[in-house]
């Protein structure tokens, strides 16, 4: 929850907008600002304050804890010109907040934390638990010093600005092992444990066993990600209990699914009794992996039969593989999501063109692999291979990577052994047509006429049906110094079911700063003037130019009730 608190009438203004905006995430705390903010600071994850950040100061100073415990904490100045993240910047999650805040109310967020300050991922906010001296390595990393990626686990991390050799390090361990001097450790979620129990099964035995089998084994319990067990013990207290203490979900698999899973230790007794030869060796190497820990049972003082078993898997690492799309261009059709993927990639694969445009947006130490054009195939490839190699990868394309760009190919390559997420983007139809009017208010369809994968026999048989089927068209790759005749004849054949007045918007280079647009007809349009770097929209029966702009109908029927047909 964030609380919210204000001293004056402008304050309570903003304050409200805040409210509004996030209804379910935000508590308005009134009466005394002193009380209000001690009250906040108690009960609340995040706090906002519309105040001084000396008089913030003064207010938290007595309550501020430690910093992993305390809340983070946004001043927002009187006149709402500014969100400064004052304490909790990367624990509390205030250097976030205060962009969030920005966003809603206008107001430029500041963040003074070293690492957001030049693009530096923070150690301590990469998701994963984190030990030793962050502090002392960060400053490393600031500085420029050489510090190194000891990755025992691969994990998909964001990028750092690591070198092979130097006095710092981090490391990526599932291990149970002390922090070394200039080093830092962090714990991949690595780990499943596989648990079986009879019935009324203690939570303190099973915890017991599973911290029992970790420490014996030299593994990390902050590494591990999840209980694994049988769907009939889904509600079992004591497993239940146990995955609650350890801060993990108990993951299920059903009682055949578990049967199918070859094992070293099957036994007779759970198959009798759930329809498994094996459960906790089964159920924790379900999801594939290194099986480290063997089944084992509990240990109980009285010598009674044991009523837990469990078994530890390092689970193989995911690769990250996220499908960008850029845009169109401009920067501000850069969509936020896209910019996060952005610096959140380790590895960034992309046409040498579009890497430049988006250059300013990586984080230090980021690898770039970039080709020019005509090596699609060769970059999807490699973009996959990165990923299966348990990287973080942005794959680019222009406009949404899944139009005519990148995610195809990367998809065809890419098998269910990497996490795969598309991040769309602003497509050049689209951009065109905002910049034409709205000539795809109703059913429109895009056609490539570059047939350098495809058969001209097949896009011809694409024209001729969008043209037959009344459908705005819009025309990508139209014309090129080696492809001339595809343009004109396809615009003939829509020429055989549309007037020569049809409006059809030319626009090239659309959102950047050469972008240049023009609204001719059917029958006036020069393909001559058409090259690859421009867009052809051609309206249907229904298109209209209107106070010189392109416009189709949402409807069959303009407003005055005539038919498209009638209308002409």
């Amino acid at each position: 929850m964030i609380g919210l608190i204000s001293a004056t009438a402008a304050g309570a203004a903003a304050r409200d907008r805040l409210a509004a905006a996030w209804p379910d995430r935000a508590r308005v705390y009134d009466g005394p600002v002193g009380e209000a903010v001690r009250a906040a600071f108690a009960e609340c994850e995040q706090v906002v304050c519309f105040l001084a950040t000396g008089a913030v100061v003064r207010l938290i100073a007595p309550l501020l804890g430690d910093k992993a415990a305390d809340p983070g904490v946004v001043c927002v100045d009187e006149g709402g010109r500014f969100a400064v993240s004052l304490v909790g910047g990367h624990g509390g999650g205030a250097n976030e907040l205060a962009v969030a805040v920005g966003d809603v109310l206008g107001a430029e967020p500041v963040v003074t934390t070293a690492t957001d300050a030049v693009g530096v991922a923070g150690l301590d906010t990469l998701g994963l638990p984190v030990e030793g001296d962050v502090a002392r390595v960060s400053r490393a990393l600031l500085d420029g010093e050489p510090v190194r990626l000891d990755a025992e686990v691969p994990w998909p991390l964001p990028a750092l600005p690591v070198a092979d050799q130097g006095s710092y390090a981090v490391r990526v361990t599932d291990r149970a092992v002390r922090p070394a001097d200039g080093e830092v450790l962090l714990r991949p979620p690595s780990l499943v444990v596989g648990v079986g129990a009879s019935r009324g099964a203690p939570v303190e035995e099973v915890l017991e066993l599973v911290e029992r089998a970790l420490r014996e084994a030299g593994l990390s319990a902050r590494s591990v990600a999840a209980l694994a067990t049988v769907d009939a013990k889904a509600a079992e207290p004591g497993l239940v209990g146990a995955a609650e203490r350890l801060g993990v979900p108990l993951v299920t698999y059903a009682a055949e699914e578990l049967a199918a899973v070859t094992v070293p230790n099957p036994s007779d007794a759970p198959l009798a009794a759930v329809g498994t030869p094996s459960v906790a060796e089964a159920a924790a190497l379900a999801g594939g992996g290194e099986l480290l820990v063997p089944k084992r049972k509990s240990e109980r003082a009285d010598g009674r039969p044991a009523m837990a078993t469990c078994a530890v898997v390092r689970r193989p690492a995911r690769g990250r593989l996220a499908v960008v799309g850029l845009g169109p261009g401009a920067r501000d059709l850069l969509t936020p999501r896209a910019a996060a993927e952005l610096r959140r990639a380790a590895v960034l694969v992309g046409l040498d063109q579009y890497v430049d445009q988006i250059r300013d947006l990586l984080r230090p130490g980021t690898r770039v692999l970039e080709s020019g054009l005509g090596a699609e195939e060769e970059r999807a490839r490699a973009a996959v291979a990165e990923a299966r190699a348990g990287h973080a990868v942005a794959l680019i394309g222009s406009g949404d990577a899944g139009v005519y760009a990148m995610a195809s190919p990367a998809l065809a390559e890419a098998s269910d052994d990497i996490d795969v997420v598309g991040v769309p983007g602003v497509t050049a139809a689209l951009a065109a047509g905002a910049v034409l009017g709205a000539p795809l208010g109703h059913d429109h369809v895009s056609i490539s006429l570059s047939d350098l994968h495809t058969p001209w026999e097949v896009i011809e048989r694409r024209v001729r049906a969008a043209a037959e089927s009344d459908l705005v068209v819009t025309f990508y790759n139209p014309r090129s110094r080696g492809r001339h005749w595809q343009l004109p004849k396809a615009l003939d054949i829509l020429a055989g079911h549309r007037r020569p007045t049809t409006p059809v918007g030319v626009v090239r280079n659309a959102s950047r700063p050469d972008e240049a647009a023009r609204l001719t007809t059917l029958g006036e349009l020069d393909p001559a003037t058409v090259d690859m770097m421009t867009v052809v929209t051609v309206g249907n029966t229904a298109t209209r130019e209107i106070a010189g702009r392109m416009v189709t109908p949402r409807g069959y029927r303009w407003q005055d009730g005539r038919t498209p047909q009638e209308a002409r």
